[in-house]
């Protein structure tokens, strides 16, 4: 009988069916959802770029100069920069004339907001009521207006209702009625110049949310007796009610922060300050008065306020169950 001199395989101490070593455990690959989850990020990466060096750092360079002394003394090199913290606010919350500026600022952009959004959104819907001659005639005289530079613009305006050559006056009688000597006949008149460069952005935006309004819906509308404000105010605001809180709130933005046309209809303010807006306000500190601190104290506040009227508006429109 012979002994069995076969040599034993060596078994792993690990567990396992038969001895056999066994595998680590495999890692399961990334769900697409989760790998897709950045892909918009990634895409979106070059212009949040973009916008942190064009936007966020100015403003943090607004802010930080805010808090700081720093005039034309400053800026020469003559004194060191100090930190004042709120020092720069608590002289302009004082100064009587900046609440005075601000209410003018807010009565006027609230005006000019409310007269752009009727007219543009009034000649809106008289272009889907005429003709194809008379619309594209609207359309490019509109996008003429808008296409304007603003100082251009301001500029032929001053001229037209200048009270010695301006055409206005002749036509009207007025003689030589200066349009720009009262306050209110001079903000009237910067006004109507707002007007006039901003009524075609809400038009065009308007007429293209009423063209993408079904047309049965609002031939249901005029089959059942209604008049045309009634489908307005009932049919077409509901419906365009997205479109019309973007117009609102870039109104406000623009209007809010006017500059060229009340620095230039009212040569920089009107007599002894009495067409002053924020922006204009900031200017005349910041550079004319060499106190940049205070310029940008004024620029801070004016982000603020732009920015709570724009969150308070959607907070507004979502309770109201609104998407946008």
């Amino acid at each position: 009988m012979t002994a069995d001199t076969t040599t034993p395989r060596k078994t792993s101490g690990l567990p396992g069916a038969g001895g056999a070593t066994a595998r680590p455990p495999r890692r399961r690959p990334a769900s697409p959802a989760r790998r897709s989850g950045w892909t918009p990020w990634l895409y979106l990466l070059p212009a949040l770029v973009l916008l942190g060096g064009l936007l966020v750092y100015p403003i943090y360079q607004l802010g930080l100069i805010s808090f700081l002394e720093y005039t034309q003394a400053q800026v020469s090199g003559g004194e060191p920069t100090t930190f004042q913290g709120f020092g720069n606010y608590a002289t302009l919350f004082g100064d009587s004339q900046f609440w005075q500026v601000l209410l003018a600022t807010v009565v006027f952009a609230a005006a000019c907001v409310l007269t752009t959004l009727f007219v543009g959104c009034a000649l809106a819907v008289l272009l889907t009521r005429i003709r194809a001659v008379p619309r594209l005639a609207l359309m490019l005289a509109a996008l003429g207006a808008w296409a304007t530079p603003a100082i251009t613009g301001s500029t032929v305006w001053v001229f037209l209702f200048d009270p010695d050559f301006g055409p206005v006056n002749k036509v009207l009688g007025l003689g030589d009625f200066s349009w720009t000597y009262g306050r209110y006949s001079a903000f009237a008149l910067v006004l109507l110049e707002v007007l006039w460069c901003s009524f075609p952005f809400v038009m065009v935006t308007v007429y293209a949310g009423i063209r993408a309004i079904p047309t049965e819906v609002l031939e249901a509308a005029s089959l059942d007796g209604a008049s045309q404000w009634r489908i307005w105010r009932s049919v077409m605001a509901p419906m365009l009610r997205p479109i019309l809180i973007v117009v609102t709130i870039q109104s406000v933005i623009w209007d809010f922060k006017v500059f060229t046309q009340i620095y230039v209809m009212t040569n920089g303010g009107g007599i002894a300050g009495q067409n002053l807006v924020l922006n204009v306000y900031a200017y005349q500190k910041a550079f004319a008065s060499s106190q940049y601190s205070l310029g940008s104290a004024i620029g801070v506040v004016m982000l603020v306020i732009l920015l709570a009227v724009t969150l308070v508006y959607l907070r507004l429109v979502r309770r109201q169950g609104e998407e946008l």
